[in-house]
């Protein structure tokens, strides 16, 4: 079947802008391994590109610049009687006059995977510095398009950077794991039509990345393909985390050991308790790494309700990574089987729990709208009790401008969800202890949010006011 574009409709539009432009642009694209960043830009340009190159990983400089050559004779027929540069100044210069020539209205530069260029000592940011400040800045149809997983060198060095390249950067393209509604699309498009449990039983062990989505066999159950991808020796994403970090982050040690923290946390941990569970050492250099991995989408800051940003809670943000760390790193067991002889057990209920309740925190736009307030404004937060017995804590908080908050609690099931008597308890205990701990004045409105909806009882309409199940994240 033939490959289209699945979502991404935001980035296209703004590569289509940047594509119609009047003037030069300097775009960069980023986001964790495997999401499609390389996939998006190659479809959207496929017959457009003037000159692309993607560098070549843990290659030395002088085997960069002969790649860099070897790209360039595929687009200038007289680049082969040219020596390969002895540097990146000379290899930019020669790109430029390659440009200079070209008869294309607008030139598209596509450098793939730009951070692996920047080996040490290689002077590669300055040759870049020269082509752009000194070239392609001033003129009216360059679109030079770098891209790379390596969303903190992208960061630092090029949206951020305080040298020759300091507010160079025209436009940012963060692009971020399909949506469950993406995912469905992207999976009927192979053949592979699912209902909506298996989509998001599925969706809570890989998450919406592309790569990982192309080798589901739609003519095999979800339990069926989580075996093969995740419990066979050699399959993909059985051994796909040792590469991960390691190729996205240099000290990569302290990454993992603040995401393998958050593992073990579903609820997030502050600040400080990162520096206590994950045995790192606080100080600026933290405020790097967890930045580092924001930005690659494998952690997600969330505020208390009532608290400013230094209160922040850190939860892991990436389904592989938990679902990896829960079964698959210290498992034994392989094969057929594997994973349908964890369905129930106590593990695979606490795991359900807390990937449900971290899709349901990123799928808020179809949460908003079947509450009726999409256009009313929201601050999205979830908050715990400062009593250390009797407390309670909240999973999901929709802070209304209309002096209402809707107080949700997600639950993950295999049925309709029953509210019994002592968790009807546990509810008004709840909503009591939110009021006296916050002291707002707001209108709470329990909203359940559950898998397949929640019975009608006696509990349900005393206590509930709105009711929703999986459906509303598939928006």
């Amino acid at each position: 079947m033939e490959d289209v574009i699945i979502g991404r409709e935001k980035e296209i539009g703004v590569l289509e802008k940047l594509y119609k432009s009047k003037k030069s642009e300097f775009a960069v694209v980023y986001g964790r391994r495997r999401v499609g960043k390389t996939y998006l830009v190659s479809r959207k340009f496929e017959d457009k590109f003037t000159f692309r190159m993607t560098a070549l990983a843990n290659a030395k400089t002088k085997a960069q610049l002969r790649h860099f050559h070897d790209y360039l004779c595929l687009f200038d027929k007289n680049a082969k009687n040219i020596p390969i540069p002895k540097d990146w100044l000379t290899a930019f210069q020669l790109l430029i006059q390659f440009l200079s020539k070209s008869k294309a209205k607008r030139k598209v530069i596509f450098i793939d995977e730009l951070p692996w260029l920047d080996t040490h000592g290689s002077g590669f940011l300055g040759g870049l510095e020269h082509f752009w400040n000194g070239w392609a800045a001033y003129r009216p149809d360059i679109l030079l398009i770098a891209c790379g997983s390596a969303a903190s060198w992208m960061i630092k060095k090029l949206i951020r950077d305080k040298g020759g390249l300091h507010n160079r950067v025209t436009e940012r393209i963060l692009v971020e794991p399909f949506t469950l509604k993406e995912t469905e699309l992207f999976l009927q498009s192979r053949g592979a039509d699912y209902d909506r449990y298996q989509l998001l039983t599925l969706y809570m062990a890989m998450g919406g990345i592309p790569f990982y989505l192309e080798h589901v066999q739609g003519n095999r159950s979800v339990a069926q393909n989580i075996d093969r991808l995740f419990f066979t020796k050699g399959g993909l994403l059985h051994k796909e985390y040792f590469d991960l970090y390691r190729s996205l982050f240099k000290n990569y040690t302290r990454h993992v050991a603040i995401v393998e923290a958050l593992a073990n946390k579903a609820k997030g941990l502050s600040r400080k308790e990162i520096v206590q569970k994950a045995k790192v050492r606080e100080g600026g250099n933290l405020s790097v790494v967890l930045n580092e991995l924001e930005q690659s989408g494998f952690i997600k800051k969330h505020y208390p309700f009532g608290k400013s940003s230094r209160d922040a809670i850190y939860m892991l943000g990436d389904q592989y990574t938990l679902f990896y760390f829960t079964f698959v790193r210290h498992s034994k067991a392989e094969g057929e089987g594997a994973w349908l002889s964890r369905l129930g057990h106590p593990k695979w209920r606490a795991w359900s729990g807390y990937a449900f309740e971290q899709i349901c925190r990123y799928h808020t736009k179809g949460i908003k709208k079947h509450l009726g307030i999409s256009g009313v404004f929201t601050e999205i937060s979830t908050w715990r009790s400062k009593k250390i017995d009797g407390g309670a804590q909240i999973d999901l908080i929709i802070d209304r401008n209309d002096r209402a908050i809707n107080i949700c609690e997600i639950k993950f099931s295999e049925t309709p969800y029953t509210i019994t008597k002592s968790y009807a308890e546990k509810l008004r205990n709840k909503l009591q202890v939110f009021k006296e701990e916050t002291g707002t004045r707001k209108t709470l409105f329990l909203t359940m949010l559950t898998t397949f909806g929640t019975k009608e009882n006696t509990y349900f309409v005393r206590y509930v006011k709105d009711t929703l199940d999986m459906e509303v994240l598939f928006e």
